[in-house]
């Protein structure tokens, strides 16, 4: 028995816990199926890069084989070459990766080429499958309705040597893409539309990635996915909904398939659907070459390499699935929920910083001019163990526009003449007044400092109520910054049919901001690395820094303020 079902630990209430997934697998090994081996795989179309849906069926394909020490392997399934390239296998392994997950092998479809096309063979020796020569169109069309039975093709019952000759003809390229096809020969009366004589093969010219010009003959993915299940030795075949009406398909071809006992089981699990979200490949490729983003891994795509770009971690997009679950039943999460596991994690390990995006010169009248302190910053208070970096103080400071007010209002608590502010980790300041340029800008802001409410001192005890960030005029680096916010502005795009796409989209998803300082321990930060920037958001420094031209992403703000916006 798998040690991993068998625990003698396992509580009752751990029992309860299962997803239905886990309860049909525990169920399998308790009936002893397949020997009690566990195997499972992740198949994905090489033809485009994968998206936080696809994250999902990642985390149960390769979270199934961990949990009861089985296996599972990459599968790629690269049946159409026309749509597929090696730039997608190579970036779907890498985000496999990041996620946490390793494969046991890789596979291609393209593997069994030749296995399947044999079983095509047999099926039309025994009478399973002929050639068709009708149109796509119309063979659409005579496949009737759920309520009404197909009418079956003018070929369906010509003699099998006839089909095995043209299939093979149809392979050695006599003939043109869309010419013929070769269908399964089941029951064009059948309730299920799938069994009404799928297509099983089609016609493409087109160099395959790996196999070159080899076939012109290529199996659909009906055709090929089941098979390509059992020629590997899969118990566990998960996949979303969609193919939940395709699974009596699946079983009649491993049927006549199969030699032993043995055959893979489809279990079918709700796909993830986000507020705010589009998750479509096509859609998704129609914004990269349309120039709507820029590019696959664009921070506002949806795309795992656009999320890692963004700064999310592959702990809160795990954290976040785990939470949404695994049932039967379709339905849209609010991508909030997704911005709070990045929230979650990144708040016990994200180091804080300043930066100061809309900067405003402080100057502290009464601090001594070349003067300079360092004062003490703790770099994350989640956790005990990270320690402390210094930042440089002195009389000319910059803050952000937006925490000085002429005129505020009474529960304004930041800067404004006459009142008191904590600088933080710093002094209590009190603003005397400032200075406009010609437009009515504020270009500086006064104040001065009391001496004695230095944090750690015993007069900084002294409590007022607003505390602001700063940084030293002449101690900070200039830094770009992007803030990102949600690609398009309908909470379900996919919906919307009365709008074309670039309508759909948030014209303010990105702000640049060019002239943004930051505090000198970031000089050295490197792409990837995590930072709170305090009072404003979560940041990870962007692929596109160089030394001296740092360029920082927001990940995710403080607080979610969309729904504030939009509740307005």
């Amino acid at each position: 028995m798998n040690e991993a079902f068998d625990t003698p630990t396992e509580t009752a209430e751990e029992k309860r816990s299962l997803n239905f997934i886990e309860q049909i697998v525990e169920n399998d090994l308790k009936e002893g199926k397949n020997d009690g081996r566990i195997q499972t795989r992740f198949p994905p179309e090489p033809n485009g890069y994968l998206h936080i849906g696809h994250a999902k069926a990642i985390c149960i394909d390769f979270g199934i084989a961990q949990q009861y020490n089985g296996v599972c392997n990459l599968r790629f399934d690269d049946t159409n070459p026309t749509k597929e390239d090696v730039e997608y296998v190579d970036a779907i392994r890498q985000d496999i990766e990041w996620l946490g997950f390793h494969w046991g092998n890789i596979y291609y479809a393209s593997d069994y080429f030749d296995k399947l096309y044999a079983f095509a063979e047999k099926l039309i020796m025994e009478g399973h499958a002929y050639v068709d020569e009708q149109s796509a169109d119309k063979i659409a069309e005579q496949k009737g309705s759920p309520t009404v039975p197909g009418k079956e093709s003018p070929y369906r019952n010509r003699p099998a040597a006839e089909n095995l000759d043209l299939f093979r003809r149809m392979n050695a390229g006599e003939f043109e893409e869309g010419a013929m096809t070769l269908r399964a020969k089941i029951d064009m009366a059948s309730s299920n539309m799938h069994f009404r004589d799928p297509i099983i093969y089609r016609i493409i010219k087109y160099p395959h990635h790996r196999t070159g010009n080899k076939w012109n003959v290529y199996p659909m993915y009906d055709f090929a996915h089941g098979q390509s299940d059992y020629f590997e030795g899969v118990t566990h075949s998960i996949c979303t909904l969609e193919f939940e009406v395709h699974r009596p398909l699946y079983n009649y071809f491993i049927d006549l398939l199969k030699t032993d006992e043995y055959r893979p089981r489809q279990i079918e699990f709700n796909r993830l659907n986000l507020t705010y979200t589009m998750m479509s490949k096509r859609k998704l490729l129609q914004l990269v070459k349309e120039g709507h983003v820029n590019g696959w891994d664009d921070p506002r795509m949806p795309t795992i390499c656009g999320y890692r770009r963004r700064g999310y971690t592959p702990e809160a997009i795990r954290s976040f699935i785990d939470k949404i679950g695994y049932t039967k039943y379709d339905g849209t999460i609010d991508v909030a929920l997704l911005e709070h596991a990045v929230r979650e994690d990144l708040n016990e390990h994200a180091t804080r910083v300043s930066a100061v995006l809309h900067p405003v010169k402080l100057i502290i009248t009464n601090y001594p001019e070349g003067k300079v302190e360092e004062m003490e910053a703790v770099n994350n208070p989640e956790d005990e163990t990270a320690g402390i970096h210094t930042i440089p103080f002195s009389r000319e400071l910059w803050i952000e526009q937006e925490d000085f007010m002429e005129d505020a209002p009474g529960k304004f608590f930041r800067m404004t003449p006459g009142r008191e502010v904590r600088l933080k980790n710093a002094y209590i300041v009190k603003c005397t007044g400032f200075q406009k340029d010609e437009n009515g800008n504020v270009t500086e802001v006064y104040a001065e400092y009391d001496p004695e409410t230095r944090t750690g001192l015993p007069g900084s005890n002294r409590k007022v109520k607003g505390t602001i960030h700063w940084l030293s005029a002449n101690h900070c680096e200039k830094a770009e910054v992007r803030l990102y916010d949600r690609l398009f502005t309908d909470e379900n795009p996919s919906d919307i049919k009365d709008k074309t796409l670039a309508e759909l989209l948030n014209p303010d998803s990105l702000q640049i901001i060019k002239d943004c300082r930051i505090e000198p321990f970031l000089a050295n930060a490197k792409p990837g690395e995590h930072f709170q920037f305090q009072r404003t958001g979560y940041f990870t420094v962007d692929p596109d820094s160089k030394p001296g031209a740092l360029v920082f992403n927001r990940t995710v703000s403080l607080k979610d303020s969309w729904k504030k916006e939009q509740n307005k």
